[in-house]
């Protein structure tokens, strides 16, 4: 089992890499990651060296990109969302820009923690005033609290390869039941599920051995596709579409 963890984790490692292309532009250098935005376009970041440091930036694409598409960050309730969201990668907000600084020495590190804050941010936020009226993961919050599901939120972990993970809960481990760690999904789709799928195999073998991993799934809108399913599942991660979320009621409040 671990030598076929380890492949799945050396495959996904050379597929970033192969699909990474690089260029220079004036005093930037501009990375194209194999990682889709909304749009189905590749995620850029920009880099430029800062006396010993660099600065890495997304130069203002993912808010402007859904300002642009009429989702406002004006009220304090996204503002302080999207600052917990940012802490939790370590990524701040210098105007409309996701930057972070690195060294020669965690460039990796910082990069990934960037990429993961600007896919993040878009998934928390895609949503207009007349089509979504609340937050996803605010819904999926109040639905835990109504059904005295407890947990810890926001939780990161890091994983066997060091990169850190971001999950929304952690329900601690019971007398009937082992530790649940969960991820709310509000886009589901292809990258969103291989994300929560990397993410829980690089976790799982830090964690205790009964560890269950969940995503739940956004289908207010859409249906969920069985490839998305399929996905997770094969990765060890239970699917919990949203409207049918009482059938783990249950199971993630004992």
């Amino acid at each position: 089992m671990i030598a076929d963890i380890q492949r799945l984790l050396d495959k996904y490692i050379h597929w970033v890499r192969d699909n990474t292309k690089v260029r220079k532009i004036e005093d930037f250098v501009e990375i194209t990651t194999p990682y889709l935005d909304r749009h189905n376009d590749y995620l850029q970041i920009y880099v430029k060296r800062e006396n010993n440091n660099l600065v890495l930036t997304d130069d203002g694409y993912i808010i402007q990109d859904l300002e642009n598409s009429g989702c406002k960050l004006e009220s304090k309730k996204r503002q302080d969302l999207l600052s917990i969201t940012l802490n939790g990668f370590g990524v701040k907000l210098a105007g409309n820009a996701l930057e972070v600084n690195a060294s020669i020495d965690n460039f990796n590190l910082k990069k990934h923690n960037l990429i993961q804050a600007m896919l993040a941010v878009n998934d928390l936020f895609y949503l207009a005033e007349p089509v979504i009226v609340s937050l996803f993961l605010e819904d999926v919050t109040s639905w835990m609290d109504l059904n005295d599901i407890r947990y810890v939120s926001k939780v990161k972990f890091t994983g066997k390869s060091g990169l850190d993970h971001t999950f929304d809960f952690a329900i601690p481990a019971s007398r009937n039941n082992p530790e649940r760690i969960i991820r709310a999904i509000n886009r589901p789709n292809k990258d969103t599920a291989q994300a929560m799928a990397f993410a829980w195999i690089d976790t799982k073998e830090i964690r205790q051995n009964t560890s269950r991993a969940y995503a739940i799934l956004n289908d207010t809108d859409k249906d969920i596709k069985s490839n998305v399913m399929g996905a997770l599942k094969n990765y060890d991660v239970n699917p919990v579409i949203w409207s049918r979320r009482d059938k783990v009621k249950e199971e993630l409040a004992a």
